[in-house]
């Protein structure tokens, strides 16, 4: 009985251990199961989680594209940067015959301090930090090429550098508001922040790549295994309608005038009478986009709106033409005196008046009650509203720069039409006054002005895009233009006492153009300001007056020299005009101006250039006495006219230091860029002096410094 009760427990044992193994077994059936149809463990994905063992993904940064004047001279380049790290922990050192890692922290902090802009101590306590490795901040990151080579010449062990790229703008303040500048965001992405890099910012960006391998337990690529690679997109380049020489000349004009001025804030801008390009654009204050110490986040161009004063009789003059198509200027006349509407008083720059004058007289006086008479007599508020509104003022010209304003053109009392007929009481912008103006130099039609020449694909060369003139609707006749072109004229070649413009004057030149002054408003009390400097002084005109090619407005706040403005308007136009070849400032030298393409000269023999140039009548400058040019400027495909400097250097073995006495800060900067000699210039326009003589051979520790 004992024995068959025995075996009886042990077939209960067998079978619960068997349905146990049975039941074990079909758990991990289902588990498997599982496991192949969802791919996951504990919500773990186990593919993603054996790809990220085993794969490496490297993005492949795509650069963004630069930014170029209208020659190809390049305004803005993405360059490479560098972060410096120091390893800190011996294993890294480990089965090396040369250390990894700092090893004496003393002698490596003294000696970086002599590169970094940190002291010994600060560098030292981040060598002292139980880590892996360091960083050193900000005065650690965005190092420059050189910074880095002279950190290698330090021969130490244990630091090393990550390369990211930054923004570089190789004229510094050059052209600053237009262009704009950048930030660089964590992840090393470069994003535009103001002017043509915001506004351009997707064109400019580019698409990152990528290539993806699998990889050891050491971290390297498989031998023969495949990769899944997807090539970087750089970012197009943007060419601008600026003329680097222009703008060269205007900025050293505006700098000059702002020291000598005393004024608040200056702009000026030159544009293309026939298609509404802008050439150059300048003013002061301005800033250092490298640096990015900025006072002021507004572009003048596009974002200043203020009173712009009797600029605005010119158009309110062509309102009261276009509506009388037989007034004439030069002998309907207008009383000028103190003039009453309800309970305010309108009155001239004198004071008192002339008595009764011609309007065309009026005009070249600028002369407030004669507007107030012509209004009266020849217009409506509607009518000269709409005029205004016509040729732009009140809307933004949509030139292709960010935070542009529209200013304001809105009046609806009697009061508030006078003075918006000669400008007070509105606001425009500098570029919408050009855009007016080239209603008078496009023969009645106006243009948009525009900034952007083209955008060319960086990798093919190819145009994506190519801008084209803009005209908008016909606001005056021919017959409307001719008269206020001989209005404008009188202003600043009439007889000294008839005009408000004679100190323009500038014999052998056909300039022409009106004058504005405007009190400045005091945007807490909204009243004007009564200081004796309390103005804006403005000139618009533009030049040859019967077929103008160009177009210049200045204008700057609280001058307190009124000699400036004449004279800076001046010397842009002589500047403007030499270098365009529009008038000959010595005609007895009877050299005709001819504009022509430069050709790729690199690799030529120099008697081939020469013969080559000289046939064009061009002008150019020969560094070295190779037999072979091997560097040029500008570069092939410029177009330039025969009184511009072609820079030719040789294969010369020997390189010695060329006279730069009166060049331009920027031909002597490319000069020695492209001679390869370390130099640091202190001037603003043109040389002065150089400290190494003409003849100087020069050596790897030679730095030039130029005032």
């Amino acid at each position: 009985m004992k024995r068959e009760g025995l075996n009886k427990n042990k077939k209960v044992i067998t079978m619960l251990f068997t349905l146990f193994f049975f039941l074990l077994l079909f758990l991990l059936i289902l588990r498997l199961g599982y496991l192949c149809i969802s791919g996951k463990v504990d919500g773990i994905n186990l593919k993603e989680f054996s790809n990220k063992r085993n794969t490496k993904k490297e993005t492949l940064y795509a650069l963004r594209g630069n930014i170029y004047d209208v020659n190809g001279d390049v305004l803005a380049q993405t360059i490479n940067s560098y972060t410096i790290i120091a390893y800190l922990d011996p294993k890294r050192s480990e089965d090396s015959k040369v250390p990894q890692h700092v090893v004496d922290k003393e002698d490596t902090a003294e000696k970086l301090s002599t590169v970094l802009d940190m002291s010994k101590e600060k560098i030292l306590e981040r060598l002292n930090k139980n880590a892996y490795q360091v960083e050193f901040g900000s005065k650690g990151r965005s190092l420059t090429e050189l910074q880095k080579e002279a950190i290698e010449n330090l021969g130490l062990y244990g630091i090393d550098f990550i390369t990211t790229h930054k923004r570089y703008y190789p004229n510094n303040s050059f052209l600053s508001y237009v262009i704009g500048y950048t930030k660089t965001e964590e992840n090393d992405k470069i994003i535009g922040e103001m002017g043509i890099e915001k506004k351009y910012n997707d064109v400019m960006t580019g698409t990152d790549g990528y290539v993806e391998y699998q990889k050891d337990l050491n971290g390297y690529k498989f031998p023969n295994s495949n990769e899944i690679r997807k090539e970087k997109v750089d970012g197009n380049d943007v060419y601008l309608t600026i003329d680097s020489n222009v703008q060269m000349s205007l900025e050293t004009v505006v700098n000059k005038a702002k020291e000598e001025s005393g004024a608040q804030w200056i702009v000026a801008v030159v544009a293309d009478a026939k298609t509404g390009k802008i050439l150059g654009s300048a003013t002061n204050p301005t800033f250092n986009p490298n640096i990015k110490e900025i006072s002021n986040y507004l572009n003048p161009l596009v974002s200043y709106t203020y009173e712009p004063g009797s600029v605005m009789k010119t158009y309110s003059y062509m309102a009261a033409m276009e509506n009388n198509p037989s007034w004439d200027t030069y002998n309907t006349t207008c009383y000028t005196a103190p003039y009453t509407i309800g309970d305010d008083v309108v009155s001239d720059w004198n004071k008192t008046g002339w008595g009764e004058i011609s309007y065309s007289k009026g005009y070249t006086l600028s002369s407030n009650t004669c507007v107030a008479n012509m209004i009266k007599n020849y217009l409506s508020k509607q009518k000269l509203l709409d005029y205004y509104k016509k040729l732009g003022f009140g809307s933004t010209t949509d030139i292709e720069l960010p935070n542009e304003y529209a200013g304001k053109v809105n009046f609806k009392y009697d009061v508030e039409v006078v003075n918006a007929g000669f400008g007070q009481g509105i606001t425009t912008t500098p570029v919408q006054q050009i855009k007016a103006l080239t209603a008078i130099s496009n023969n009645g039609i106006t243009l948009n002005p525009y900034i952007v020449e083209k955008t060319v694909n960086s990798s093919t060369n190819e145009v994506t895009y190519k801008s084209e003139i803009k005209e908008g609707e016909r606001v005056a006749s021919i017959d409307t233009v001719n008269k206020i072109k001989d209005l404008m004229y009188n202003v600043v070649n009439g007889e000294q006492s008839d005009t408000t413009g004679y100190n323009y004057r500038l014999d052998g030149y056909d300039l022409i153009g009106k004058t504005g002054t405007a009190q400045i408003a005091n945007p807490k009390t909204g009243k004007y300001y009564e200081g004796k400097y309390d103005y804006i002084t403005s000139f618009a005109g533009m030049y040859p007056k019967d077929d103008p090619e160009v177009i210049v407005y200045v204008a700057m706040q609280r001058s307190y020299n009124s000699s400036v403005l004449p004279e800076t308007v001046k010397t842009i136009v002589k500047d403007t005009a030499k270098y365009l070849g529009i008038f000959e400032e010595a005609p007895e030298l009877n050299k005709e101006v001819v504009k022509y393409t430069l050709s790729n000269y690199k690799n030529k023999s120099i008697e081939t250039v020469k013969e080559s140039l000289s046939a064009k009548g061009a002008t150019y400058v020969i560094f070295g006495n190779g037999n072979k040019v091997i560097d040029q400027y500008p570069n092939k495909n410029s177009i330039i006219n025969t009184k511009n400097k072609v820079f030719l250097f040789t294969n010369d073995s020997v390189i010695t230091m060329p006279d730069l006495t009166n060049y331009s800060v920027k031909e002597a900067d490319v000069v020695l860029t492209k001679l390869g000699i370390k130099h640091s210039i202190e001037a603003i326009g043109y040389i002065g002096s150089q400290s190494l003589p003409a003849g100087t051979i020069i050596t790897d520790d030679t730095t030039v410094i130029l005032n």
